[in-house]
């Protein structure tokens, strides 16, 4: 059995002992209790304006790990049909017990607006809640739609979380202070159900095709993809390559540590996305997140691409497929996918053509393996993708020409030893995306988005015999820093940055069934923009699972 495997395993045997009470310890290193989670993340304002709450859905999650979805319909509310300014989900709940860290999803009219996953509970039980701006889903939320919600969770003798999960939507309606949100113009899914749960499963080399017939007069296209690795790729970014992994199958996963999010249109490559290495709560040792979530574990953030050089190839009111693959995947991947429209309001066909496409989907990872001393090997994974695409459009106001162009690095070094029981990760994945549209009636604009995604963990296994006798310890900082800029002149301007930084220390250890060491530290500092433009600046530090210190200040 990988002990990628048993660290789920040992921390619901951590979690039966955990109780919710008064920071304390009942031996020293041994924590018997954790707060609720809290994030740094900044709070999504709520616009001064009339407004009303849906409640969508409340269940009690069970064994529902082989049923399908929870199922129903969500009507706009009477007295706020819109239009709206803004609408923000609300995602709450609470468990208690001895439970795993479970991925969940929520549908409406087949498109996936939330991806997140849930904390691992503590005996007298935890309750958490999140917030997601889903105000880009206003053209399905218009009418009367189905909504589905997966939690698949397993209930038995020894697994006795239950997730008692609420879902609400706030609708807050448009006024002249606060004017009606500028959204797509069609919101087409591209998942694989309306009223069960929307995601594909794939294994390693499978794809997810979806085939759809667009409107014949548009003028953009953009997708927003989900993509989450699972079993071994759940921390794909600690995977080594296959000959280290088959020499020390206990600790290591094989496979290398390289991912990308490919996307193909008829199947011609038309877009990567570097995916963010997402820990769950249950992770390289669970102790880390105990209150403080690492990034992306409870809000994850689907990746947006641009595929409007490619809509003079679907406004031909035909069929057209798109694909989404995990490239490099070694283990299951859960991916989903939607589509944003904007079509010509004053012509009923647009035509164009695709110029050029450099996106190969075979991209060039150079992996070296140095011995050091004793069982040491440093191991050095490196990757660079640059590529183009670009397309034209004539339109009622003009031709319009569309170039996308992305540069991205990824660099991965692992020093394993001790026979594959120590590994010291750093992982970097950065790159930029830029998005220029020349219209053949005035000035051409371009968008910038950029990203940073660091990660090391420095991981310890010294003792593993089985379940109930082994020794975890673990040290991860964390990162995912954000920038969304517009060309001004001959300088970009930052119209949106997100700096969230998480570090996290952790130990957790049995000895015949006891536990000997159960212990963590942990912090985030979330620095950036609010949805409002304001500057943020959030830094929570927690010990021994309680918050030591949470101070919001001014930042320039």
């Amino acid at each position: 059995m990988r002990i990628t495997r048993v660290l789920g395993t040992a921390a619901l045997l951590c979690a039966a002992l955990l109780g919710t009470g008064t920071a304390r310890a009942d031996a020293p290193g041994i924590e018997t209790s954790y707060q609720n989670p809290v994030t740094a993340l900044p709070p999504i304002s709520a616009p001064d304006t009339h407004h009303c709450t849906v409640t969508a859905m409340q269940n009690d999650f069970g064994n529902t790990i082989s049923s399908p979805a929870w199922s129903g319909t969500l009507t706009p509310p009477a007295d706020c049909a819109g239009p709206w300014n803004k609408v923000v989900l609300t995602w709450s709940g609470s468990v208690q017990g001895r439970q795993y860290d479970r991925l969940a999803g929520v549908w409406i009219g087949g498109a996936e607006v939330l991806r997140t996953s849930t904390p691992e509970p503590t005996a007298q039980g935890i309750s958490w809640s999140l917030q997601k701006d889903v105000t880009e889903f206003i053209p399905l939320l218009r009418q009367t739609q189905p909504i589905a919600v997966s939690l698949g969770n397993v209930v038995n003798s020894t697994y006795t979380g239950v997730y008692h999960m609420k879902l609400t939507l706030t609708y807050y309606q448009a006024d002249h202070r606060h004017p009606a949100a500028h959204t797509a113009d069609q919101v087409v899914p591209l998942s694989a159900s309306t009223t069960d749960a929307g995601w594909t499963y794939l294994n390693p080399g499978q794809s997810s095709s979806r085939t759809v017939t667009l409107p014949r007069n548009l003028t953009h296209v953009g997708m927003e993809v989900y993509a989450r690795g699972g079993g071994c790729d759940e921390q794909w970014f600690t995977s080594a390559p296959d000959d280290l992994a088959g020499k020390y199958p206990n600790y290591l996963c094989g496979g290398g540590p390289y991912r990308e999010v490919q996307v193909s249109v008829d199947g011609r490559p038309a877009g990567i996305a570097q995916p963010y290495p997402v820990v769950y709560s249950g992770g390289i040792v669970p102790t880390l997140w105990r209150p403080i979530p690492a990034v992306d574990q409870f809000v994850t953030q689907a990746y947006g691409l641009d595929l409007t050089p490619f809509a003079g190839l679907l406004v031909d009111g035909k069929p057209h497929t798109f694909t989404v693959t995990p490239y490099g995947a070694a283990d299951g991947w859960t991916v989903d996918s939607t589509l944003f429209l904007d079509t010509d309001h004053h012509a009923a066909q647009t035509s164009g053509a695709l110029t050029k496409d450099t996106l190969s989907l075979s991209p060039t990872v150079t992996t070296t393996e140095t011995p050091g001393a004793g069982d040491l090997v440093d191991v050095r994974v490196s990757a660079n993708r640059d590529w183009t695409t670009a397309g034209w459009l004539d339109t009622s106001s003009g031709r319009i020409r569309t170039t996308v162009t992305q540069h991205a690095s990824y660099l991965n070094t692992d020093a394993i030893s001790s026979g594959g029981q120590k590994q010291v990760v750093a992982q970097r994945e950065q790159g930029a995306t830029v998005v220029t549209t020349d219209p053949q009636h005035g000035r051409a604009t371009a968008t910038r988005h950029s990203w940073d995604y660091p990660i090391t963990v420095d991981s310890d296994v010294p003792v593993f015999t089985d379940g109930n006798n082994y020794s975890l310890s673990a040290t991860v900082h964390q990162g995912r820093i954000l920038d969304d800029s517009v060309l001004q002149g001959d300088h970009w301007r930052i119209v949106d940055r997100t700096h969230d930084v998480v570090d996290a220390t952790g130990v957790l250890a049995r000895t015949n069934g006891v536990v000997t060491a159960a212990d963590g530290r942990d912090s985030e500092h979330w620095t950036g923009t609010t949805d409002t433009g304001a500057c943020f600046d959030h830094l929570i530090r927690a010990a021994h699972g309680y918050v030591t210190l949470d101070r919001v200040t001014g930042c320039g």
